[in-house]
């Protein structure tokens, strides 16, 4: 049986913001193996100025991704959509190994095979250095809770 992840494109306003969050979420487990099921075999990516191809590169790049990026919290928003393709713009926060915190704040293009899953992932991120103090995303490790506020209302 074929590899299915609903919903499917074409997509309407409310699919394409349950894709966004369910990529939230699962970027917010931080599990590499899991996150790439959500993507073809064959997916394409960029992502700052690395160029991942394929579901083993993914599992590499986001298990040194998040060795890095520890204490890792995401939201992402639906920007735009059309019939196989989602925009979003997204912001998370990090800390290095030396207790830095950063926002990285970032947009991404998605395309959708017919059968639900990521074909191309295109990321754009940039890194801001903040203080401990100046955190906004303060939840329990893994998906962001269902009151927390989105972008949007943090205005950010």
């Amino acid at each position: 049986m074929s590899e299915q992840r609903p919903p499917f494109p074409p997509f309407t306003e409310e699919t394409a913001i349950q894709k966004v969050r369910a990529a939230e979420d699962g970027w917010n487990g931080r599990k590499p193996e899991k996150v790439s099921r959500a993507y073809t075999p064959d997916t394409i990516w960029r992502n700052r100025n690395e160029f991942p191809r394929g579901r083993e590169e993914v599992i590499t790049f986001l298990t040194r991704k998040w060795e890095k990026e520890q204490q890792y919290r995401l939201i992402k928003e639906l920007w735009a959509f059309t019939d196989n393709r989602i925009a979003v713009r997204f912001a998370y926060e990090w800390h290095d190994k030396s207790g830095q915190w950063f926002r990285s704040y970032g947009n991404e293009n998605w395309e959708f095979a017919s059968n639900g899953l990521m074909h191309r992932r295109f990321a754009s991120i940039n890194d801001l250095a903040i203080a401990e103090s100046d955190r906004r995303f303060h939840w329990p490790l893994g998906p962001r809770p269902a009151d927390h506020a989105g972008l949007s209302e943090l205005d950010l």
